[in-house]
């Protein structure tokens, strides 16, 4: 991955790259196009060591399944690995803003083990702390019983991950991400509420329905 952030600035130049990487030679690559303005580099990240490979190498990193709190240990990770240069935090956050909290958190919870059970998500949440409420959910999906698994998912958790509830409290919880180090969000509107449609949760959400 680094050898690779390491390429994309090269080619970004636009010259001809003949040269050596440690895990890698090219010989000859050009771009077709030279861009008129660099694209930023970001790396998407979870622990640690890509987090701070994202801060050395590319110009930042996009992080995703993690609460408004879970930012700062995050961020002091990437900004101190930044030696003081400014570095993009994108942050994808799920969004659903309805305040049909049981709804939400039943459908919530099949995306939460669909993804918490894969192993660098479950040792991403470890890391976070969140090890212990995620243990029974593990051991569950384990033994093969999916539907223990969803109901061994604290609600707190689920709120921790997944933003809802009133337009006005979701707006004021993405603000929390950009408070703890975020510095570019990435909402995905999630169809928890089946009667909400995307597009009523975008306008909801829009700063102009504030």
């Amino acid at each position: 991955m680094r050898d690779i952030v390491r390429f994309l600035h090269d080619s970004f130049e636009g010259e001809k790259i003949v040269k050596k990487y440690d895990t890698f030679e090219i010989n000859g690559f050009r771009l077709g196009v030279k861009p008129e303005v660099k694209p930023k580099i970001l790396v998407a990240a979870l622990r640690e060591g890509m987090l701070r490979l994202a801060a050395r190498e590319a110009d930042g990193t996009i992080i995703n399944w993690l609460s408004a709190e879970d930012v700062k240990k995050v961020a002091a990770v990437v900004n101190g690995a930044a030696n003081g240069v400014p570095k993009e935090i994108v942050c994808r956050i799920f969004v659903c803003p309805s305040e049909n909290a049981e709804v939400v958190r039943k459908a919530a919870r099949f995306a939460i083990t669909a993804y918490m059970n894969v192993p660098v998500y479950a040792q991403f949440h470890e890391w976070l702390g969140r090890g212990p409420a995620f243990q029974g959910m593990w051991d569950a999906w384990k033994a093969g019983d999916r539907k223990a698994a969803l109901a061994a998912i604290p609600d707190e958790v689920v709120d921790q991950l997944i933003v809802h509830g009133s337009p006005e409290k979701c707006r004021a919880q993405i603000d929390q991400y950009f408070a703890n180090g975020v510095t570019t969000s990435s909402i995905a509107i999630m169809a928890f509420d089946p009667e909400l449609s995307h597009w009523d949760a975008v306008k909801a959400l829009s700063p102009s329905a504030s």
